[in-house]
């Protein structure tokens, strides 16, 4: 079975996606307890796009994030770099444009999307800086950026629990449903490694998003940043001063 290790080679985590598109989606609701469905459906809301606008849904897998636009009549991409993924999203939903691409290197011109957003993916990218940077350029000015991610519960005796669930029972599940469930040890892995939420909130600003905020979703399991892209006139504003300005802020939920 394929796994990839948290150095995040991208073609070992594109391989190991290939291996479990067949039953992510499943897997995922299971994994989750159905809360996925839940979770995706507050990034929608948070995302407030219209008809006539144009979103881009990074790693977005199957397309399972892209449908819900797609079905409002919002024109989506739903971008990945795992193929296997994509080949069974395009089966599934032949209407819904789907592009192979790598978030630190996005195949699209500057200014291309009124929205972007990526879900559960952002932890996977070996260079996710970067790619925070790299979904800016492609943001129209004045864009909003959404990030639905796991992240850190903070409520200790609930974050130790997670944490025994993460390691031990997670894994056991995925053997029961999943074809490859090694790559569930890599899940658990890379989300106990993952920095906390004021940090990624600190990656948001330094990448030249302004306006950040994030609400804890299941007591902090997950965690949904937002962020918009600075109107025109500000853009020529240096980094530095921009990072001095923005603060993040935290809301609860």
């Amino acid at each position: 079975m394929n796994r990839a290790s948290l150095e995040k080679r991208p073609d070992e985590v594109a391989t190991m996606f290939d291996d479990v598109a067949p039953k992510y989606d499943v897997v995922n609701d299971v994994l989750s307890m159905g809360q996925t469905r839940r979770w995706r459906r507050i990034v929608v809301d948070a995302m407030d796009v219209k008809v006539g606008q144009k979103v881009l849904d990074l790693a977005a897998g199957t397309g399972t994030s892209s449908e819900p636009y797609a079905d409002a009549g919002v024109d989506v991409v739903a971008c990945d770099f795992s193929l296997g993924m994509l080949k069974v999203g395009k089966r599934r939903r032949p209407d819904i444009d789907f592009i192979a691409g790598d978030a630190t290197n996005l195949p699209f011109a500057d200014n291309s999307f009124d929205a972007s957003t990526i879900s559960f993916g952002l932890r996977n990218v070996v260079e996710p800086r970067k790619a925070l940077e790299e979904m800016l350029r492609v943001t129209k000015p004045g864009g909003r950026l959404v990030i639905a991610e796991f992240s850190h519960p903070v409520v200790p005796l609930w974050r130790n629990l997670y944490t025994e669930y993460l390691m031990r029972a997670l894994p056991a599940i995925a053997t029961k449903v999943s074809s490859n469930p090694d790559a569930y040890v890599y899940l658990a892995e890379s989300i106990r490694a993952w920095p906390d939420q004021d940090h990624l909130a600190q990656w948001l600003s330094d990448a030249g998003w302004t306006d950040v905020t994030y609400r804890n979703l299941s007591g902090g399991i997950v965690a949904v940043h937002r962020a918009q892209k600075p109107a025109e006139h500000r853009e020529s504003v240096p980094v530095a001063k921009l990072r001095r300005q923005i603060k993040p802020r935290h809301q609860a939920g």
